[in-house]
């Protein structure tokens, strides 16, 4: 044990300056590179990873952990819910026909092709992460990009869920153990419910009692560690309930974006925060623990390609929906948009892979996946822009 330990601590310099240089020169390769900045962060955890400088470690995967649980706070922070709230009836209307088509059809090519159960929660999985990469990239004026970060809000929401209860069937398979943990979850969130219409009335009889908590002036960050306690706290309260620690990453998020919106800039700094240190180890790291030939195997090239062509052909087929309000070429936008759940895509791999669900081929196959979905979307994207602009259409007519 102790030489175990002194093989540890001889190899953190190492790790260290690994680790530093790659969180460090990722965002310029990926600049020089025109890609995706966290597919150039797996891309150098997959070269780390075969050189075994993180094989020893015990220490990583515990950073990786949080920066992946933070991610998950981030994505709750995009969630306004007074916002969401008041979204447009026909609009909240079209968004459910197209997951309800969307889960079903994914329902229908995993049944008809005997893939395993953790696909039904792959294929139809909606991330924010690669969403919010295009807004930056194109801004919140695209229709189609309005509409792609409407339904990323909304698939965000349900793929938590997804994500929640995928975790409990391969923690409890379908038990009395797993019974017990959905009616947590249902108390759970209905205590959530309870608590933010209660802080909703605190502020309305106290309005002043929001700026005292998170001032506009602050030279003390009060804001930022008000909102990591939130974050710990959520996480504290996941585990003693024996929940996934995802969903009250998420939770934590929403609270501070329904509840504190008149901090502009918050997002700003937590996002620093995040993505600056945090979020590139968890990429990183989920590179490392990529088998460097599996990206050179036919077997789960193939089988990423597979579910990258599936992924794709569900949202077009589901995006349909919106066919006559948005046009063929806008509507194909859309669906690409919506083609790059990277990082839920990572979660579910992780998720899988931790509870022996899926093999360390599938595993692999899945992490490949998300970076070619995220690689040829974003490139799809960029040239059909660049050489067919067209800004003459609509999102949804009002009723």
């Amino acid at each position: 044990m102790d030489k175990e330990r002194e093989k540890i601590m001889s190899d953190i310099p190492l790790i260290i300056v690994a680790m530093a240089g790659a969180v460090l020169f990722a965002p310029f390769i990926a600049q020089s590179l025109r890609m995706p900045l966290a597919v150039v962060e797996i891309l150098l955890g997959c070269g780390i990873g075969y050189w075994g400088i993180l094989d020893a470690n015990t220490y990583v995967p515990i950073i990786a952990k949080t920066g992946f649980l933070f991610l998950m706070f981030l994505a709750g922070i995009e969630v306004n819910l007074k916002a969401f709230l008041t979204m447009e009836s026909s609009l909240f209307k079209r968004a459910i026909g197209y997951f309800i088509i969307l889960y079903s059809l994914s329902a229908l090519i995993v049944w008809g092709f005997d893939y395993s159960f953790i696909y039904l929660v792959a294929f139809p999985i909606v991330s924010l992460g690669m969403i919010m990469a295009l807004v930056k990239e194109f801004g919140k004026e695209e229709p189609w990009l309005k509409l792609a970060l409407i339904i990323g809000i909304l698939g965000e929401l349900i793929s938590i869920a997804a994500l929640t209860l995928l975790s409990g069937v391969l923690k409890y398979g379908v038990t009395l153990n797993f019974i017990l943990a959905i009616g947590t979850l249902i108390f759970f969130l209905f205590a959530t419910v309870l608590m933010f219409k209660a802080v909703k009335i605190l502020f309305w009889w106290y309005p002043k009692l929001k700026k005292a908590i998170m001032p506009e002036r602050d030279n003390r960050d009060k804001d930022v560690r008000l909102s990591m306690a939130l974050f710990f706290a959520m996480i504290a309260a996941m585990i003693y309930l024996g929940l996934d620690m995802v969903l009250g990453a998420f939770i934590a998020g929403m609270f501070v974006a329904t509840f504190f919106e008149h901090k502009k800039e918050l997002p700003h700094k937590l996002s620093s925060l995040g993505f600056g240190f945090l979020i590139p180890v968890y990429f990183i790291y989920v590179g490392s623990t990529v088998n460097m030939d599996a990206l050179f195997s036919p077997s789960i090239l193939l089988l990423s390609l597979q579910i990258v062509g599936i992924i794709v052909a569900l949202r077009i087929a589901s995006s349909m929906i919106y066919l006559r309000e948005l046009g063929l070429k806008n509507t194909l936008m859309f669906a690409m948009g919506d083609s790059m759940p990277l990082t839920f895509l990572l979660a579910v791999a992780t998720i899988g892979i931790g509870a022996n669900a899926i093999s360390l081929e599938e595993y692999s196959s899945l992490v490949i996946a998300g970076m070619i979905a995220s690689v040829s979307m974003m490139s799809i994207i960029q040239i059909v822009t660049y050489y067919a602009p067209d800004k003459n259409y609509c999102l949804l007519p009002k009723d």
